[in-house]
C-alpha cells in the first residue's frame, strides 16, 4: 500500500536547470567559456554541483582552485534564489495538493544544499508539503549514490515498498533504483527517455502521473 511520494526538486517540482545554467555560465564567462544548453542537459543537469565544478576544471583546464569555483558558484546560487522566482514544473501545485487530501506523506530528496530549498520554499511556499526534507548537507554520498534515499526512508519509519519516486535525470532515477524504491521519471523531453528507461515508469508531466 502506498504510503509515501518521495520528490527530487530541480528539474522535478521547480523549473529550475536554465536558472543552473546561467548561473554557471555567468562565472565561466570570466574564463572565456559558455556551455550550450544542450550540453549543460546532456552532461551537467541532475549532477551535484561539486562534482560539476571537478568535471568543469578539468574539461575546459579552469584555473580557478576547486574549492574556490564551489564557493563562489554556491553563493551565487543563493544570491539568484532570494531574489528570483523560479517556476513550478507543469501541474506540481495541484498534484502535491492532490496527494496531501490523499493522506500521502511527501518528502523531498535533493543534491541541492539545503541553504538553497529554503531559500526556493520562502518564495514559492511549499514547505508546508514535505514532511522531511533530504538535502545534499545531510548526507556524504549525493545521488547516484541511494544514501538520501536511504536515510529519508529510514527517517520515515516507513518499509520501501510503501514508497515511490519521481525523478527527472538518470542520476536521480540510478539513486531510487539503487535504494531498491519504485521510481518513476517525469520528463517532458521525450529525447531524454531512452536513457530514462530504468526508471519504472516515465510521464511526460505530472498531469499523467494524478491517478496513482
Amino acid at each position: 500500500m502506498l504510503k509515501a511520494i518521495l520528490f527530487d526538486l530541480d528539474g522535478t517540482l521547480v523549473d529550475s536547470e536554465y536558472f543552473h545554467f546561467d548561473c554557471w555560465n555567468e562565472i565561466l564567462a570570466e574564463v572565456g567559456v559558455q556551455l550550450t544548453y544542450e550540453d549543460w542537459i546532456k552532461n551537467y543537469a541532475g549532477v551535484p554541483l561539486p562534482v560539476n565544478a571537478q568535471r568543469l576544471i578539468d574539461k575546459y583546464g579552469i584555473t580557478i582552485p576547486y574549492d574556490e569555483l564551489v564557493e563562489r558558484r554556491e553563493k551565487l546560487t543563493l544570491e539568484r534564489f532570494k531574489t528570483n522566482d523560479v517556476n513550478l514544473m507543469p501541474h506540481v501545485l495541484e498534484n502535491l495538493d492532490l496527494y496531501t487530501r490523499k493522506g500521502l506523506t511527501l518528502a523531498l530528496v535533493t543534491s541541492s544544499p539545503r541553504q538553497d530549498v529554503e531559500a526556493i520554499f520562502a518564495r514559492n511556499g511549499l514547505k508546508h508539503f514535505f514532511k522531511l526534507i533530504i538535502t545534499r548537507s545531510e548526507v556524504t554520498n549525493s545521488k547516484p549514490d541511494p544514501e538520501s534515499y536511504n536515510v529519508c526512508v529510514e527517517q520515515l519509519s516507513l518499509d520501501k515498498s510503501e514508497c515511490i519516486v519521481f525523478e527527472d535525470t538518470l542520476n536521480g532515477v540510478k539513486a531510487a533504483k539503487a535504494a531498491d524504491l519504485v521510481c518513476f521519471a517525469i520528463q517532458s523531453n521525450t529525447s531524454e527517455h531512452v536513457k530514462l528507461e530504468v526508471a519504472d515508469k516515465i510521464f511526460l508531466d505530472f498531469n499523467e502521473a494524478t491517478n496513482l
